[in-house]
Formats: structure tokens, C-alpha cells, sequence
């Protein structure tokens, strides 16, 4: 007769003693917090090296790592992945949650914890894989997006999903700061309220759509660049996706001094200016035409200058009405 092994209450209950959690900026503070708060608090935090910011590059720690010292958990900043697979294998964790951490996780580690590595994504997988989704979704234009959480595999934004959430944005006038920390707050509950499914085995990941996979890519500093040939209304957007960086930029052509806005309306009111043309409405806007319709400029700043508002940087600056910006 076959021996009938007898699995105790301890085995079918069991739960992950050891979570580890990756993550750099602020949209990774809001999941680190939920997990902090719960039964599934993180052993240790992976996050990127401390960095110099500002004029005085004074050395900033990224916030999840203020955050993990809030909470009294370890912190752990390898530069290299060499160091990276030797810490975390050192700490042999049953579960590793990812949000917005630099690192590709090489296969060693994707094989070490019991329960995998999850990641907490903001858009709705397939569609933006990569490092700028939301930027990509205001960009775009988009009225939905969403969060996916998916079981990690070695390709980037790849692995089979878990579950995700739709919103809808349709209307809403969201830069990335303000999109980010609201899709961070919703894969937060989102991955608290599967992880007892998902420890019981309840849940069984469906792989992607290939067939509708869309990439984003690595946001620099000439992406800000106006092209005044473009709509008003993709300029707009382009404004509040590139908050707070690379920001958004033009050019005087009489002194060649970079034209940072900050803030913005688009007016579709037919005029006859020349296209990068600035000029002021009849209610005194300042105002620029571009490809299609117009901008009405609500907050800028002159390069080696601070932020102001229009009407404030007009008293100082009037000659720059009827200029062509290039």
C-alpha cells in the first residue's frame, strides 16, 4: 500500500516569511508603503545609488529608500548587477516585487524565490512596454490606462499577466507626477488584494498579446524640444508629459536664450500668424500659433531666469511679441 503523506495545516497555509522589494523612485513609495503597512513587509529594499541633485549637487537618496528607512527596513544599493544577483541571492527571498527598478533582473534571480517576481507596471500590458509609459500615455492622448501586475520573465515587460485594472482619463488634464503617483496608488491595492490568491495558487497567469505589444523608450533631453509644425493640442500634451523632465523648450531666434513653458491651454481660435509666431489675443494672452490652432501660454521661464507667470514675464519682456520662435 502506498504511503499517504499527510500535508498539515502549517503547509497549506503557508505564507512567504521573506518578500524583497526593487523599486527607485516616487511611483515605487506608495506600493513599498502598502506592503510596509500590511503582513507583507518587505526584508529589504533594492534601490538605485544615492545621487547628487540640484545647483548645489547635494547627495539626494532616492525615495524608497526614505521611505524603507521610515519603516526601519534594509536597504541595499548595488550599481552593478554582479553585486545585485550576490545580495539578493544572499538573502534567498520567497517572493520579489518590482516597481520602477533600473535592473533587468538576470535569470538566477527570476529562478530564486518559491512564489517568483512580480512587477507592478503602469499601463495596461502589452501595450507600452518599457521605461516611459505614462509619459507615452499623456503623450498620446490616451482616455484609458491602467495597471498590470505580471509574473516576471527575462524579457522586459514580458511575463505572463496576473491581473490588471482599467481608468479612465479621458478629459483629465494630467502631467506624469500627478498620472504616476494615482497608478501607483491603484497597483498598490491592486497587488495587496491578490497576494493571498496568489500565494494559495488560485491564480494562473495568461501570457501577452505579442500581436498587440507596443514599446516606449528611454525619455532625453531633445524630446522636450517644441516643434511649432505640431498641433497645439500635442504640444499641450507634450508639456504635461515632460514634467519635470526633460521639460519643454523653444528658441528666440533674436537672442537664441532657450523658452521654458510650463504651462499651457490650447485656443482654437483661427488667427493669421505665422506658425512659432508669439502674440497676444484680444483679452491679452500671451499666445503662439502653432501647426494647428494655437498655445496660450499660462506659465514660462527664460533661461537663467525662475518661473512666471505670462501677464508677470510680459512686464519684463514685452518685446518678445511678434517674435518667431524657432
Amino acid at each position: 500500500m502506498p504511503n499517504i503523506i499527510k500535508q498539515s495545516t502549517d503547509d497549506v497555509n503557508k505564507k512567504p516569511d521573506k518578500i524583497a522589494f526593487l523599486g527607485t523612485p516616487e511611483f515605487a513609495v506608495p506600493i513599498l508603503e502598502k506592503l510596509a503597512q500590511s503582513e507583507y513587509k518587505p526584508i529589504a529594499v533594492f534601490c538605485a545609488p544615492d545621487k547628487p541633485v540640484g545647483r548645489k549637487q547635494i547627495l539626494t537618496p532616492p525615495p524608497a529608500k526614505v521611505t524603507a528607512e521610515k519603516y526601519g527596513i534594509p536597504v541595499f544599493q548595488p550599481e552593478e548587477v554582479s553585486s545585485f544577483k550576490f545580495q539578493v541571492s544572499s538573502l534567498k527571498p520567497d517572493l520579489i516585487i518590482s516597481a520602477a527598478y533600473s535592473i533587468i533582473l538576470p535569470k538566477e534571480v527570476l529562478n530564486l524565490p518559491e512564489y517568483g517576481c512580480l512587477n507592478v507596471h503602469p499601463s495596461l500590458l502589452p501595450k507600452y512596454r518599457g521605461p516611459s509609459p505614462i509619459q507615452a500615455t499623456i503623450l498620446n492622448g490616451d482616455q484609458k490606462t491602467g495597471m498590470t501586475i505580471y509574473k516576471m520573465d527575462e524579457k522586459i515587460d514580458h511575463g505572463s499577466i496576473i491581473k490588471n485594472q482599467k481608468i479612465n482619463i479621458e478629459n483629465q488634464k494630467y502631467t506624469t507626477p500627478k498620472l504616476s503617483q494615482l497608478l501607483s496608488q491603484i497597483g498598490a491595492d491592486l497587488l495587496i488584494s491578490l497576494l493571498p490568491a496568489w500565494f494559495d495558487g488560485k491564480i494562473h497567469p495568461q501570457p501577452q498579446d505579442e500581436s498587440q505589444a507596443t514599446y516606449t523608450k528611454i525619455i532625453k533631453k531633445q524630446d522636450g524640444r517644441i516643434d511649432w509644425q505640431k498641433p497645439a493640442q500635442y504640444i499641450e500634451r507634450q508639456i504635461r508629459a515632460f514634467v519635470p523632465w526633460p521639460g519643454v523648450y523653444t528658441n528666440l531666434k533674436t537672442s537664441g536664450s532657450k523658452l521654458k513653458i510650463i504651462e499651457a491651454n490650447v485656443s482654437k481660435k483661427n488667427t493669421s500668424k505665422k506658425t512659432g509666431e508669439i502674440f497676444l489675443t484680444d483679452d491679452h494672452k500671451l499666445t503662439i500659433q502653432a501647426g494647428k490652432n494655437s498655445l496660450v501660454v499660462k506659465k514660462l521661464q527664460l533661461e537663467g531666469g525662475k518661473p512666471m507667470e505670462s501677464q508677470e514675464f510680459l512686464r519684463g519682456h514685452r518685446e518678445i511679441i511678434g517674435q518667431i520662435l524657432s
